[in-house]
């Protein structure tokens, strides 16, 4: 077998891999098995590209391959060993970057060296020159505005910039104008390419990217990430195209359109329009309540919700960013784990967009040993909470937020959420009355039913944990204190 042909082979064998990992992360169950048949599916990958490499270049060219390849690996290791659950979102940001980098380079590269020595035709043949110019513009754009896009991404989940969406005047007319713009410019470039035109389609990209990015605001910022996902895989597929990759070509296809579909659907769990999000936010010109307090509202100690989940029937508990920000999942498997053994049903509700990455709570929970067949998804579990003693918010707010519901002229209406305030109690672990990372007051915090337990949630649930006792017996608790 000669070595191209065993680079094919690998090339099909890591395909069929990538469309197993994305069945096997479709689900719970199912997820490890799904992150392993990626792994193998890109060790297949990177052994059939040196195999070719090393047929058709010299040996110190293999042997920068390898050294970069080594480089990337530590690097890639001591990242992962040492990230917090809480700044994935963040990191995912930063890969997707990278992505659109190397897009943006791989275009850059096939332009100069193809055309600007002139030897297109020699290279591509005279048939293909348009193709191959659309190819490269294309490729470019794309990466481009993947690459600003994300770094504006990581700069909002960072808290490195603020996460208000940035309201220039006439900004839907600024987007289509880069996209009209882009059009011509791509049209110009296919018939007559030139560096000055290369120049300008980079510029113009960069700053749409930056541009759409930065008008979105914190409560769209997951459906941000997962179309930033989508855009890094075709940034890939259009590098697959100009290096002439087929598996790079069907990867980038596989990321892409599953972080689109992905996205669509989050857009669905949010009532977003899918275009408006993409095209720069939605919602944006509605009035925002802030941090203005809509009454008064009552605080809880420890002691106090430990006494109410003794007497509980059921309780649901909702995570949210929080939970993930305190570390507590831990703290809270341990306190599902000693209820369920006194005879309580103890489920979890996920909203589609807890936290800030997609499946973000579900890995949190899955972590902590959480059984899977008690986290349930908003839609399965939201017609249950007016027959629920207690619900748990734990680090949840803009997904638990009534005015969604019940406010018009909220930046969030429409957008489906928890109903937790249907339940017979709700305690709510908060740091402080903050809004939530979409700016809007919550008024669940100032319900009769609602209890607010201020407090690092970690240690709110530990305390609460000793208050149950390893048994899960409750010894007399103090008198309700208000605020």
């Amino acid at each position: 077998m000669s070595s191209l042909t065993a680079s094919h082979a690998a090339d099909l064998v890591a395909a069929l891999l990538f469309i197993l990992s994305l069945a096997g992360l479709s689900q719970h169950r199912t997820s490890r098995a799904g992150v392993a048949y990626g792994i193998a599916g890109m060790a297949c990958a990177l052994v059939g590209t040196i195999v070719v490499a090393a047929q058709s270049v010299s040996a110190v060219t293999v042997a920068l391959i390898l050294l970069a390849m080594t480089l990337g690996a530590i690097a890639g290791l001591w990242r992962a060993r040492r990230v917090e659950m809480t700044q994935m979102p963040e990191l995912i940001a930063v890969l997707h970057s990278f992505v659109g980098l190397a897009a943006v380079l791989v275009g850059w590269n096939s332009y100069l060296e193809v055309e600007s020595h002139g030897t297109a035709q020699h290279r591509v043949g005279a048939g293909l020159l348009g193709i191959h110019h659309a190819e490269v513009v294309i490729g470019v754009f794309i990466g481009a505005v993947t690459f600003t896009g994300s770094i504006v991404a990581f700069l909002k989940l960072s808290a490195r910039i603020r996460s208000s969406p940035l309201m220039l005047p006439g900004r839907n007319a600024l987007n289509l104008g880069a996209l009209a713009a882009f059009v011509a410019l791509a049209v110009w470039f296919t018939i007559s390419p030139g560096l000055p035109l290369m120049v300008a389609v980079t510029v113009l990209a960069l700053a749409l990217g930056w541009h759409l990015v930065a008008s979105i605001g914190g409560g769209d910022m997951p459906v941000v990430v997962s179309m930033l996902n989508s855009y890094s895989g075709w940034a890939a597929a259009a590098a697959g195209f100009l290096l002439d990759n087929n598996l790079l070509i069907v990867t980038g296809a596989l990321v892409g359109s599953s972080g689109a579909y992905l996205s669509y659907i989050m857009c669905k769990a949010m009532n977003r329009s899918f275009l408006s999000v993409i095209a720069g936010g939605f919602g944006i010109d509605a009035p925002s309540h802030g941090d203005e307090e809509q009454g008064e509202h009552r605080e809880v100690r420890a002691a106090e919700v430990a006494q109410s989940l003794a007497r509980a029937t059921s309780v649901i508990i909702t995570p949210g960013y929080g939970m993930a920000v305190a570390q507590a999942q831990h703290p809270v498997a341990e306190l599902t784990r000693r209820l369920r053994e006194r005879g309580v049903e103890v489920r979890f509700g996920v909203h589609p967009v807890a936290g800030r990455l997609p499946g973000h709570m579900n890995v949190l929970l899955a972590e902590a040993k959480v059984p899977y067949d008690i986290v349930l998804e908003m839609d399965e579990i939201n017609d249950d909470f007016p027959d629920t003693t207690v619900v748990l918010v734990i680090g949840a707010n803009d997904t638990v937020n009534p005015s969604a519901a019940e406010d018009p002229g909220s930046p969030i209406a429409g957008m489906p959420v928890l109903r937790v305030w249907e339940a017979e109690q709700v305690v709510v672990f908060k740091r402080s009355m903050a809004s939530g990372y979409a700016g809007v007051q919550n008024p669940l915090f100032f319900r009769e039913n609602t209890g607010m337990l201020f407090g690092d949630a970690k240690h709110s649930v530990e305390e609460i944990l000793q208050e149950l006792g390893s048994d899960g017996r409750q010894d007399a608790v103090p008198a309700t204190s208000r605020a």
